[in-house]
């Protein structure tokens, strides 16, 4: 079994050592809850990355937004190289949610553009939960959103030997259950290509393609191969190709759902219309069994995720699962910006049950939709194993948790204090400010610059280009794979000073 592995040429100094100590310790007796509190930079991600090491358990990282998730992605990952460091955060670029307003009898459809690479991430995420132990998974307040059934999702994965019996027409169509499509053209992540007896399909979660080679019924040849030349990379033994989506269901689960479907669709059609409410009852009618059919044919349909309560078989309230599900019951949370993370994961649930309320209420979708939530916050707490609330000013109900109990982490391993922190009249500030990065950039420094909103830092760093300063912004509305890029080339000096809001205040 594979093991946690520290690499860093630093050692614990300061208060690290007896935060470790402290920390592991509590983990090791079973302690549910502990709170670190740390001031900024005493490295506290070093330290969480010492008591990784030592306790030896999966591990999920929660933090309240994709720039600060993405940050300790990279920093656990130079700290494990070695090991599996997955992100997990919503793969949306741009996300309009499906909506109705009564007031102006107004539908406002869903519109979304997903990001390939993220969802190749977060499909890589749930393998690595499968197959090993030493994982660590960085994730946004995405943790608590559905997603498949883990028993459903493990149940279609198809695994594949050299000299296993299988013929080409079974593995055509374990693929297509799987919801890979087929392809003449160009291999996609997400798709298979048939040759004859040999079958190249390219997984969702994977860099790379793998050809299938067969002779007969048998699986005479294993390759992982680049997707667009075909070159072979490596040969293997034996593969696994996990399903496509993690809303994927077998046959005959399919069919039941299909006919709790239909159940509750009559049985909202007989209300609905006893109550004179005939629009209403036309329009769910003409959605519902649209989508069904789609269902039926193509196993998806657009909003699939509308009818995840009888696709993963779950009762009416039950909570969804999450990619807390996929975590093994031993496993170690950490809460990162606690104080800012917990007030976040209370509030997702009230806001998405109340627009999804007015659509089933108007006859755009069955009230089983109401059950593709996020989890309650005590639903949450129920699936928390062993947690670790991470924060410099660490909130009411982390206090709490711990009768105010902390493992403090004060003293800085650089041994610096707090920096002076001068007022400046704002008289003069942009001749001033452009002094002050210049000087930064001469001694080969960094500088953060905050503003009050987007448009500002984006007109303020213009303004600063077009005086000789190598700056960049950021700010929500660049990409979150940007964001990581744009962190990167900071630390390597690409550029000397970055503006933004308030996403700079933290971590």
């Amino acid at each position: 079994m594979r093991k946690f592995v520290l690499h860093s040429p630093f050692t614990p100094k300061g208060d690290q050592e007896k935060a470790i100590e402290k920390l592991t310790e509590g983990v090791k007796k079973g302690k549910r809850f502990q709170v670190l509190l740390g001031v900024t930079g005493s490295g506290k991600t070093f330290t969480i990355a010492n008591v990784i090491e030592r306790v030896q358990k999966p591990v999920l990282v929660i933090s309240h937004n994709k720039t600060l998730a993405a940050q300790l992605y990279q920093e656990f990952r130079r700290f494990f190289p070695e090991n599996a460091v997955e992100y997990f955060v919503s793969y949306y670029d741009y996300y309009q949610p499906e909506a109705y307003i009564p007031a102006t009898d107004t539908y406002i459809a869903k519109e979304a553009f997903i990001n390939d690479e993220i969802d190749r991430m977060r499909l890589s995420a749930t393998r690595s939960l499968y197959e090993r132990r030493d994982v660590i998974v960085v994730a946004s307040v995405s943790a608590i959103y559905g997603i498949g059934s883990p028993d459903t999702y493990f149940s279609m994965f198809l695994p594949l030997e050299i000299g296993k019996r299988m013929g080409r027409k079974e593995l055509i169509q374990r693929l297509v259950e799987s919801q890979y499509e087929r392809t003449e053209s160009e291999l996609k992540r997400g798709t298979f290509r048939v040759r004859g007896d040999m079958i190249e399909v390219f997984p969702t979660y994977e860099d790379y393609a793998y050809r299938i080679e067969l002779f007969g019924d048998e699986i005479d040849g294993l390759y992982m191969i680049d997707n667009l030349t075909g070159k072979i990379i490596m040969k293997m033994e034996r593969l696994a190709i996990y399903p496509k989506s993690y809303f994927v269901t077998p046959k005959p689960m399919l069919e039941k759902a299909l006919e709790e479907i239909e159940k509750e669709l009559e049985e909202r059609l007989e209300y609905f219309r006893s109550q004179g409410k005939l629009l209403e009852a036309q329009r769910l009618e003409e959605r519902t069994r649209f989508d069904m059919e789609m269902i039926r044919e193509f196993g998806y349909c657009h909003g699939i995720e509308n009818y995840s309560r009888h696709l993963s078989g779950r009762k009416e309230g039950e909570p969804p699962f999450t990619i807390i599900d996929y975590f093994p019951k031993d496993s170690l949370f950490i809460i990162d910006e606690s104080h800012q993370t917990i007030p976040q994961l209370r509030g997702m649930y009230e806001g998405d049950r109340s627009r999804k309320l007015t659509l089933v209420e108007h006859g755009f979708r069955l009230p089983s939709a109401l059950d593709n939530r996020p989890l309650k916050f005590e639903e949450f707490e129920e699936r928390i194993p062993q947690v670790i609330f991470v924060s410099a000013t660490p909130g009411p109900y982390e206090l709490e948790k711990v009768e105010g109990e902390v493992v403090e982490q004060i003293i800085r391993p650089t041994g610096l204090t707090d920096p002076k922190v001068e007022v400046r009249r704002t008289q003069g500030q942009m001749e001033d400010l452009i002094g002050e990065l210049k000087r930064v950039s001469e001694r080969k420094e960094r500088a953060l610059v905050t503003t009050l909103t987007k448009r500002m830092a984006e007109r303020l760093t213009e303004f600063l280009a077009d005086r000789g300063i190598r700056v960049r912004y950021l700010h929500s509305d660049i990409d979150t794979l940007d964001r990581v890029k744009i962190l990167k080339d900071l630390r390597k000096g690409v550029f000397d000073v970055l503006v933004g809001i308030n996403l700079l205040r933290e971590g």
